[in-house]
């Protein structure tokens, strides 16, 4: 659906759920997010009449400005004065995906083992379904596993992805990464958001990955895309800060 002067219609098939925990400003910023990831709103889209889309939403204007501003936060819209808001180029948009830590350990000449803690499907809540592109309640797999070097655990990763992509078996899965599974199913890889931050460890996670309760844990959230822009999967992982470190890479504009 276009605008009257042809512009994309940003929020064109948002529904509000005003019964959800998730704050309305968040789930219109998640809908926008995901069109941008996903390429529905190119770079250069411009959404500078908040008025026009608060109305279409029935939210108020300082709401809808929530929503912006948490976009602009993430660097996934600009603003400028003269040329309004639009859609951020493509340096500011999901980068190629990064190595899997199985992939990283076995360059480096290491050898990780991984244990599958649960391989389940399930209906997926609201904020795993915006970020995998599907209606609330669909069913999606769940995999967890403890992945470790030389018998020392380094980290707890959980995997969502929707069911019928792939199937899934525990035991590969405990001897080769998951995103080389994703590629042997003729899954492209194409793209990928990630935020990494740290933590404290709770006494389940420390117990689990051999570390002290309170003791730093590096956490990273990943979305992949593959080559249209739909999510493939989402990862949620936390390391021990002692026994991992992230590496990037990055160019200059």
């Amino acid at each position: 659906m276009r605008t009257g002067d042809g512009v994309p219609d940003p929020v064109a098939g948002l529904r509000l759920d005003r019964s959800s925990p998730v704050p309305l400003h968040r789930q219109v910023a998640q809908w926008l997010e995901a069109g941008i990831a996903s390429g529905r709103l190119p770079p250069g889209t411009r959404l500078d009449n908040e008025v026009a889309l608060a109305d279409s939403l029935g939210l108020s204007r300082p709401t809808l400005r929530q929503a912006m501003r948490y976009l602009v936060d993430k660097g996934l819209i600009v603003r400028r004065r003269g040329a309004g808001t639009r859609v951020g180029q493509p340096l500011d948009l999901p980068a190629p995906v990064p190595d899997s830590s199985y992939d990283e350990l076995r360059r480096a000449h290491q050898e990780p083992t991984t244990r599958v803690l649960s391989l389940t499907a399930g209906p997926a809540d609201a904020a795993t379904a915006r970020t995998l592109a599907v209606p609330a309640g669909s069913a999606v797999l769940t995999v967890e596993r403890l992945r470790a070097v030389d018998g020392a655990p380094i980290a707890r990763l959980t995997n969502w992805l929707r069911v019928g992509l792939l199937d899934l078996d525990a035991g590969e899965l405990e001897h080769t990464g998951l995103y080389a599974t994703i590629r042997d199913a003729g899954i492209d890889l194409h793209a990928a958001r990630q935020v990494i931050g740290a933590r404290p460890a709770t006494a389940a996670e420390a117990e689990l990955l051999g570390t002290e309760p309170g003791g730093i844990l590096l956490t990273m959230e990943r979305t992949t895309y593959d080559q249209h822009g739909t999510p493939v999967e989402h990862g949620r992982h936390v390391y021990v800060a002692a026994r991992w470190s992230f590496e990037m890479s990055l160019l200059t504009p």
